[in-house]
């Protein structure tokens, strides 16, 4: 009996930190440059919260569209966002560049989309939503936490700045020559 009782319990045991490590992994969002935020998304907006409601599954924030960066031709009036730990708290009458993905013709946000407030990002950050983060697209970023960091391959731009604010005012540009390298720059650099 007392074997079975242990055996019960270790199973149960596993079972519950099997659990547990499914509910604790749930959102863990991976640093993200507002580039690499801007390429990966379908649609990129700034526009402005006006009224919350809750539904079923998701919360829908009514939103005004103030400028379209990247996406479909038509205007976003609602952003969804679901009810889980990976949920996005927004307030009323504060504007957001959201990043996002189109499901069924309505734009969802979660916790590890980049959404900043407006007046949160920087006048380079914001300069590169025009054109720098687009015309990098073909390059990939890879952060890099601890030195050394790995060797990577010409396309790339290695993120050594991830604590900082730094890194996220540059946008890694391929050049004439396919590599890719950080560029300071408000504007493109002349071909």
């Amino acid at each position: 009996m007392t074997r079975y009782v242990s055996s019960c319990f270790i199973t149960l045991l596993v079972l519950f930190l099997w659990r547990v490590e499914d509910i604790a992994e749930a959102c863990i969002c991976r640093p993200q440059h507002p580039q690499q935020a801007f390429c990966n998304a379908e649609v990129v907006i700034r526009a402005k919260v006006v009224g919350k409601k809750a539904l079923s599954n998701d919360i829908k924030n009514d939103i005004q569209q103030i400028k379209m960066f990247k996406g479909c031709d038509q205007v976003i009036h609602a952003i969804f966002t679901d009810t889980t730990s990976c949920s996005v708290t927004l307030e009323i009458n504060k504007e957001y560049l959201f990043t996002g993905k189109l499901e069924t013709g309505r734009m969802h946000i979660t916790l590890c989309d980049y959404n900043p407030p407006w007046e949160a990002l920087s006048a380079a950050q914001k300069n590169s939503l025009t054109r720098l983060y687009k015309s990098g697209c073909d390059c990939k970023i890879f952060p890099c936490t601890s030195l050394p960091c790995p060797i990577i391959t010409s396309d790339a731009c290695l993120w050594t700045d991830l604590g900082t604010d730094n890194g996220q005012n540059l946008a890694c540009i391929k050049r004439r020559d396919g590599s890719c390298a950080w560029y300071k720059g408000l504007v493109l650099p002349k071909k």
